[in-house]
């Protein structure tokens, strides 16, 4: 009797991602439906903006992606980069940028006169601050955008409970291994849980290739000083302007990124970092991800049960995980040739779940070659000790 109970009880467990891939297309199915409506953007809308950037180093076709935020739709808007210093890698292209586009108003920022962990966000003090307008749109780096970008982001502004805009991004062109993975890997897993989110919850973050909001908003927690020395600073912008009682929407809008992972080891380390800090920021939210991993569950099932049973749940994973796929990418972003990675997704779903275990035992993590300790959300240089010389 005991062991039926057990039985029942692990199959019930293992069919909860069932209950998840569910939610996964019943959300995403209401999201992308507005933009498949032709849901008006009230594209009129369109006060002075500032586009802040800040920029380290040269990412793979930087001068494209720079350029396409030169080409915008937009009757008024500034373009302000800030960078390290006038050796950074960046600043021959940015000054090409200011020759080949005379009629853009592009400032160059160097340095940014602060002292803090997240020297991207050291910058955007330094931008915000001089922005010259109250509307400000803040993107990263490798973003390509096209001409109807702005004029799409700043229109729900036009709403005063909108305090803050953000939007998804794809890929624009993966050519290696690596690059198809991550890709699968953002349209199947990473996408899946912000519509889930936001179906649940509403928006309560922002997406770092695209944040759009105002100076009044920032200032209303006390800019980006506040959270200079803090992990995923994209994320807590989104989350501090909700809690100031605004909303924060996420378009149906999607900005391309250029893939800049040469290697399954560095992708592998930046989710792994992104996952440790998730741990630390969401702890009760980052464990309830065991019920929505259908791979590992399916697995079990087979390999413990009755054929019959253990092909019930790999058939169901299957269907569901494919059927995700296809309704985000194909249908929702409209990614063409995307059957061609379906196979990926069993490779995505083993990967991320590998990283989501490792995560419950690292106390830090590892971020351009520095270790870091997240204490109280801060993040804390870990010192090595010095070596002792035995005499």
């Amino acid at each position: 009797m005991i062991s039926k109970v057990a039985d029942y009880l692990f199959l019930t467990l293992a069919a909860a991602p069932f209950i998840y891939y569910v939610l996964v297309l019943y959300s995403s199915w209401l999201f992308f439906r507005r933009s498949r409506n032709g849901t008006s953007k009230n594209l009129d809308f369109t006060p002075p903006v500032s586009n802040l950037k800040p920029v380290r180093g040269l990412d793979p076709e930087a001068y494209e992606n720079f350029a396409s935020y030169c080409r915008q739709d937009y009757p008024d808007y500034e373009l302000i980069f800030c960078v390290g210093d006038e050796n950074d890698a960046s600043v021959p292209l940015l000054q090409k940028l200011m020759r080949d586009f005379p009629q853009r108003q592009i400032r160059i920022l160097y340095g940014s006169g602060r002292n803090a962990i997240n020297d991207k966000v050291a910058k955007l003090v330094r931008m915000v601050n001089e922005a010259r307008n109250e509307v400000l749109v803040i993107n990263d780096s490798d973003v390509r955008v096209e001409p109807d970008y702005l004029r799409t982001v700043v229109a729900p502004l036009r709403n005063a409970k909108v305090g803050g805009v953000t939007c998804l991004y794809v890929s624009t062109q993966d050519k290696t291994f690596t690059q198809h993975l991550q890709s699968i890997g953002m349209i199947s897993d990473f996408y899946p849980g912000i519509l889930v989110a936001r179906q649940l919850d509403g928006i309560k973050f922002a997406l770092g290739q695209t944040i759009v909001t105002t100076r009044s908003h920032l200032a209303g927690f006390g800019g980006y000083e506040a959270i200079e020395n803090r992990p995923a600073d994209d994320l807590l912008v989104g989350r501090l302007i909700a809690e100031q009682g605004f909303e924060v929407e996420l378009l149906p809008y999607a900005v391309k990124t250029v893939p800049d992972y040469d290697s399954m080891k560095a992708l592998f380390i930046k989710r792994l970092r992104w996952m440790t800090v998730m741990r630390h920021m969401r702890p009760w939210g980052h464990l309830g991800l065991a019920f929505t991993q259908g791979l590992p569950w399916s697995l079990a099932v087979a390999l413990t049960y009755p054929a019959t049973i253990g092909f019930a749940y790999v058939g169901a994973y299957v269907f569901s995980r494919v059927l995700i796929t296809w309704l985000i990418g194909a249908w929702g972003l409209r990614q063409r040739g995307l059957w061609k990675k379906l196979p990926l997704i069993v490779v995505w779903d083993a990967t991320a779940f590998m990283i989501w275990l490792l995560t419950f035992g690292r106390k830090s993590i590892r971020w351009r070659n520095v270790d870091y300790r997240i204490r109280e959300g801060m993040l804390v240089p870990v010192v090595q000790a010095p070596v002792q010389n035995s005499q």
